[in-house]
């Protein structure tokens, strides 16, 4: 299993701060995100940030192994 945890308004349209999800692809992953909680999330997450053990990850092939740990991060305002 993979660990998930949202922030802000990602974690307002997941309803949860955290969750685990199983391993695969960065596409994978964000579309078992999607079917769990839907398209408000599916939405949001297209404005997310998304770290993959602390790095910054994009390319929807990447790995996401067992036991990693991603962060879905919104933009976040002020400064």
């Amino acid at each position: 299993m993979i660990a998930v945890r949202y922030f802000a308004a990602a974690a307002d349209a997941a309803g949860t701060t955290a969750e685990s999800l199983e391993p695969g692809t960065l596409a994978e992953v964000l579309a078992a995100m999607a079917e769990r909680h839907g398209e408000r999330l599916a939405e949001v997450v297209t404005r997310c940030s998304l770290l993959l053990d602390g790095a910054k990850v994009s390319d929807p092939e990447t790995p996401v192994a067992a036991n990693a740990k991603l962060d879905v991060l919104p933009p976040f305002a002020g400064g």
